[in-house]
């Protein structure tokens, strides 16, 4: 699924709506883009989405993730992995935990560690549009695994239907 999101409010609205269709199993959304392309407004929008204001999720580059427990029982982890040097840096920080169901784990730089990564997760690559508006961006979402792929199909479902915050 490819789509333009011509603000930061559209890509919070995009992401707002995925997280509505996370079911209570959770699921790994991998982020994935330039400096500056997007990755923490849509992880914003996931916190939104799951009931949480979007202003309590920081970019967690130097922390490396926040934890939040959404009103709806999910739990979000917004981990960052740019900084990250080693996979076992990445499992002491907690990696395996950030895993487990009932937890909706959105990685930034997710392409730092693509052998970490779950089989089954959503991919969704965030780029500025060149020559466009500054806030311009083109998203492209692409599941990997069964879990993955009806959560995409989901939120398909939703933008085609019109549904607010539908990308």
């Amino acid at each position: 699924m490819r789509w333009r999101s011509r603000s930061a409010a559209e890509t919070r609205a995009a992401a707002r709506s995925l997280a509505r269709e996370v079911g209570p199993s959770g699921a790994v959304v991998a982020l994935r883009g330039a400096l500056g392309a997007g990755k923490t407004v849509f992880a914003k929008g996931l916190a939104e989405g799951l009931g949480l204001p979007p202003e309590i999720l920081a970019s967690p580059t130097f922390t490396i993730a926040q934890e939040l427990d959404a009103p709806g029982g999910l739990r979000l982890v917004h981990a960052d992995l740019f900084r990250v040097e080693s996979a076992a840096e990445l499992e002491a920080a907690g990696w395996l935990d950030w895993l487990a169901p009932g937890t909706l784990l959105a990685v930034e730089w997710a392409d730092r560690w693509p052998d970490e990564l779950p089989s089954d997760r959503l991919d969704i690559e965030l780029r500025r549009e060149t020559g466009g508006e500054g806030s311009e961006r083109e998203l492209e979402a692409r599941a990997l695994g069964p879990a993955a792929a009806a959560l995409l199909a989901r939120w398909q479902a939703r933008r085609e239907s019109g549904g607010v915050g539908a990308p």
